[in-house]
């Protein structure tokens, strides 16, 4: 158990005055998340001898309030909000620069991504040499790809804090309540004038505004319980009106076939959804933060947060593996009829299945989110701001169209060149920084 082990040495420094709260709701969300996905799919093979792939909220429309529990990203970015300020705050406290901060921030994000993206380029060219259908490959490298969206617009998020920190100072709920007005516009302007390319502006408008929730629980805003309770119970009812009376749909997930999703682009219901879970959630803190005092519970968080990362953009890959085994012999645990009975038992082996799956991908490729501190001073600021935008453009179509299936040796190649060509910006150094 040398993991455990590191974990709580880890745990045994940590200092008294930080707030673990923060670092146990961006862990539990991270699981919701991993547990949601592998929820949601719903492989099986047909009456034909077809193995077809399916989504649940497709085929039991009635789980689709669950995704109100399970869409747990605005309490993500919330998490991620609270740590880049405080982040924040301490660089510029220290002295260090912009640049410094940055480079920091996005290697931690960033460098776990390279096994994935080799390991996928191989299986697609191994797949392509072998004849597999391209429609296969794609759909394939595009499930095992479906969290990467989420770092595409968190990174360009890391690049905003400063100007989100001056926001808050400047102006303080003020600052969150502009971005939700400019999300509600970006709505209005998407439905009632078909202006679709608009609700893409959502992504900086909605992650921003609640990423700002997150300053203000670092300024303890958010202390009073009842107020977080009541805060709870707006968000409840907002949400309520928002999909009884307005144009939106029940999931707070998107649903294949809908015309409409709550996430692409986002939608203000997103708001008022992490209002409630942060509203409830932030309810509970006093407690919460006791028994994260303990050293069994607070070690096991750690644990968590040191291969996060890896947890995330790798679960799908561990799911893709397990379909593969199973239709491989003779379709084992791919016959039930998704949503009866009988599927949903057997969630739990499934839940089991995928995990068994996952360990030793993060075994193998954790090491990755503790990516060496390079010598020397960091390169320009612009560099690390240009490879983060070239990074978010290629796994922007990654998370849209997969690894490959079509194109050049079957590989998405303008996603491939963009990511990679990013994570270089920022990863290496320049030679002179080096040298000096």
């Amino acid at each position: 158990m040398a993991a455990w082990s590191r974990a709580a040495e880890l745990a045994d420094r940590t200092p008294a005055s930080r707030n673990r709260y923060v670092d146990f709701l961006r862990a539990m969300s991270m699981l919701v998340v991993i547990v949601g996905h592998w929820l949601a799919a719903a492989p099986h093979i047909d009456a034909r001898g077809t193995l077809v792939t399916a989504h649940i909220l497709t085929l039991a429309p009635w789980t689709a309030w669950l995704t109100w529990i399970l869409q747990v990203m605005p309490i993500f970015f919330m998490v991620g909000g609270y740590a880049n300020g405080i982040s924040w705050r301490a660089t510029r406290r220290d002295g260090k620069s912009y640049a410094a901060w940055l480079e920091g921030r996005l290697r931690r994000i960033l460098w776990p991504l390279l096994p994935l993206l080799v390991v996928w380029v191989m299986i697609v060219g191994v797949e392509y040499a072998r004849g597999v259908r391209p429609e296969l490959i794609s759909y394939g490298s595009r499930v095992a790809f479906i969290p990467i969206w989420f770092l595409a617009v968190y990174v360009v998020i890391v690049l905003l804090v400063p100007l989100m920190e001056v926001a808050w100072a400047r102006f303080g709920m003020g600052s969150f309540w502009a971005l939700t007005a400019a999300a509600i516009v970006g709505d209005v302007m998407y439905f009632a004038f078909d202006l679709r390319w608009l609700g893409f502006a959502n992504y900086l408008f909605v992650w921003g505004a609640i990423s700002l929730l997150g300053f203000a629980w670092l300024d303890e805003r958010f202390s009073d319980r009842s107020v977080m309770l009541f805060c709870g119970a707006l968000g409840f009812a907002a949400l309520v009106l928002l999909v009884h009376f307005g144009p939106y749909p029940v999931a707070m997930i998107g649903v294949p076939g809908d015309p409409v999703s709550n996430t692409t682009p986002p939608k203000v219901t997103l708001i008022p959804l992490a209002i409630l879970q942060g509203g409830l959630l932030l309810a509970v803190q006093a407690p919460a933060r006791r028994w994260l005092a303990g050293r069994g519970a607070w070690t096991a968080t750690v644990a968590i947060n040191s291969s996060i990362m890896t947890l995330f953009i790798w679960h799908l890959t561990a799911t893709t593996l397990v379909v593969l085994a199973a239709y491989l012999t003779n379709g084992f645990g791919l016959r039930l009829d998704p949503g009866s009975a009988q599927w949903w038992w057997a969630r739990i082996p499934w839940i089991i299945a995928n995990t068994l799956a996952l360990v030793p991908l993060v075994a193998a490729f954790g090491r990755f989110e503790r990516p060496g501190v390079p010598e020397g001073p960091p390169a320009l600021a612009w560099r690390h701001v240009l490879g983060a935008l070239v990074t978010a453009a290629g796994l922007a179509l990654l998370a849209a169209h997969g690894v490959g299936g079509y194109g050049w040796f079957g590989l998405n190649l303008w996603g491939l060149a963009l990511a990679f060509a990013g994570i270089g910006l920022v990863a290496r150094r320049p030679d002179s920084a080096r040298t000096s």
